[in-house]
């Protein structure tokens, strides 16, 4: 289960990076979300994404012991949509013993230097 997880999230990364370069060559992010902003469909859609992002930002932030590393997720989340999520959870998989690990131990946050 844990390589089928890896290999999803990796899979993530592959099809993100492509469906967006592919795009970029054909409209300009800003000038898309200018013509889309009127479609209510897009609208809801892209809702739909952001508090999807919100929400598993609310589990980065609990497994993370640092605020300033939570935050740091979340503008990447913000910016970069579900590559940051597959590359989160892929460091997550790469750092975890075992899948239990993966979805339930916090970060311990060291106060020594």
């Amino acid at each position: 289960m844990r390589g089928l997880l890896a290999a999803w999230f990796a899979g993530v990364i592959l099809v993100m990076l492509a469906v967006t370069i592919w795009a970029s060559l054909h409209e300009h992010v800003l000038a898309a979300f200018v013509r889309l902003a009127q479609d209510p469909w897009a609208l809801a859609t892209l809702l739909d994404a952001y508090f999807g992002f919100l929400a598993f930002w609310i589990w980065i932030a609990w497994k993370e012991g640092s605020w300033a590393v939570s935050l740091s997720w979340l503008v990447a989340i913000l910016i970069l949509g579900n590559l940051a999520t597959a590359a989160y959870a892929l460091i997550q998989l790469w750092n975890s013993p075992d899948l239990e690990a993966f979805f339930t131990r916090r970060q311990v946050c060291s106060s020594k230097p």
